[in-house]
């Protein structure tokens, strides 16, 4: 009879060289992928993105749009005008992200009333 093992199981590390915890918990916030897909169509502006992003105040849409140039998925550029114009769009791996995220968003948008319909099913077993 073959020895039959099961494949090691993959070990998932609470630090910064887990690429689970470091970048999809980041962009997996409450706001990122909306600015990200926000930004799919082109550059904007700073008002514009937070007029077009429902319910994001603006100390976090600032927050976030740091985070994400820091991480390289967006390009902020000042323009020396009066009064002072800044834009944000995507970088390369910013628009790799979308892309790779759209299957997602894609996903959740096909099964959002089946999981509707079981979080409701849930929450009526387990009433307290």
């Amino acid at each position: 009879m073959a020895n039959i093992t099961s494949p090691a199981r993959r070990v998932f590390e609470q630090n910064e060289r887990c690429p689970i915890r470091n970048v999809v918990a980041q962009i997996g916030d409450k706001w990122s992928i909306l600015i990200l897909f926000a930004l799919v169509d082109g550059p904007d502006r700073f008002n514009a993105l937070k007029s077009r992003i429902k319910g994001i105040s603006q100390r976090m849409l600032t927050q976030t749009l740091r985070d994400m140039e820091r991480d390289g998925y967006v390009k902020r550029t000042v323009y020396a005008e009066v009064p002072v114009k800044v834009e944000y769009e995507l970088t390369e791996l910013g628009r790799g992200l979308a892309k790779s995220a759209w299957q997602l968003v894609s996903w959740a948008d096909d099964h959002f009333d089946e999981i509707s319909a079981a979080r409701t099913r849930y929450d009526e077993a387990n009433k307290q």
